[in-house]
């Protein structure tokens, strides 16, 4: 997995600095040569990609797609997981080489449903609630969050889903304001997010539809949030929170060369400059 991280707070963060920057879990790109990246360009906080905790704590192969070093702080874990147990486990061994760890309660894919992962747990609050106390017991201090969206039909299950984590210590929350079964195109709900934000005492992160600065005033002074989350946002342009409204050519060169050190696969170093210079260049450029 790498080296011990010389660890930044992120709870310390959170009291410093009221409103973050964060780089969301992606599958596939969320990866350490992109978020070393990031962190040039005012990301405070970057997250892995969903893991699966039962692989990863029962397969070697399995830890080693999840590689970190020294500069790669803070980062945040994320694993999905439908058994308390299992969850422990993981944490307990990625806890060392970690800033946080994230349980993710979002993810609407349909597979991610029928393995009872995911949004699946967004009608759960007490499975959640067990698997909180499990991290929180097993990480060693690490701290620990909750990553969940709107709910589907019932404003109430969101509400109370985010009331018992608090209940059982997690850190912050970080709450998608669109449905699993929302199109990413769909407008973001900031009604929800705000709700969220005024039902806890915790920090609160919203995700959804950042793609600018001007967008994440939009939701600050919709919600009231502690900071904001952005996936294909920081995918097209991974500078825009240093204010750059396209991504700079140091920017590509950079990951470039981040991801050929690290061995990054080629399909993924394409597929991140594809999407960087998306709006510089052709359809047959691309």
């Amino acid at each position: 997995m790498g080296y011990t991280c010389q660890r930044r707070s992120i709870l310390q963060l959170f009291e410093d600095k009221p409103r973050l920057n964060v780089c969301a879990p992606m599958v596939r790109y969320s990866k350490g040569a992109f978020r070393e990246v990031l962190r040039d360009y005012n990301v405070d906080i970057a997250y892995t990609p969903m893991i699966l905790a039962d692989v990863f704590k029962a397969s070697e192969f399995a830890r080693q797609d999840y590689t970190t070093n020294d500069t790669d702080c803070p980062v945040v874990v994320q694993f999905a997981a439908h058994d308390p147990i299992d969850l422990a486990h993981a944490a307990q061994i990625v806890a060392p080489f970690a800033d946080g760890i994230d349980l993710n309660c979002g993810c609407p894919q349909k597979w991610a449903y029928k393995e009872k992962i995911g949004a699946y747990l967004s009608d759960r609050p007490e499975t959640v609630r067990e698997m909180v106390r499990a991290v929180k017991a097993a990480a060693g201090g690490t701290p620990c969050s909750v990553k969940i969206r709107k709910h589907p039909t019932d404003t109430r299950m969101t509400v109370e889903l985010v009331r018992r984590a608090q209940m059982m210590g997690v850190d912050w929350i970080t709450i998608h304001g669109r449905t699993r079964h929302q199109k990413s195109t769909e407008p973001v709900d900031y009604d929800i997010i705000r709700l969220v934000k005024e039902s806890v005492d915790i920090p609160v992160l919203a995700n959804g539809g950042i793609f600018s600065l001007a967008d994440a005033e939009t939701m600050y002074g919709r919600t009231g949030v502690d900071g904001v989350m952005s996936a294909r946002g920081l995918l097209k342009n991974p500078a825009f929170f240093a204010g750059y409204e396209h991504t700079p050519v140091e920017c590509v060169e950079k990951y470039v060369d981040r991801a050929l050190a690290y061995g990054t696969p080629t399909a993924i170093l394409h597929h991140h400059v594809m999407y960087m210079m998306e709006s510089q260049m052709s359809a047959v450029e691309r």
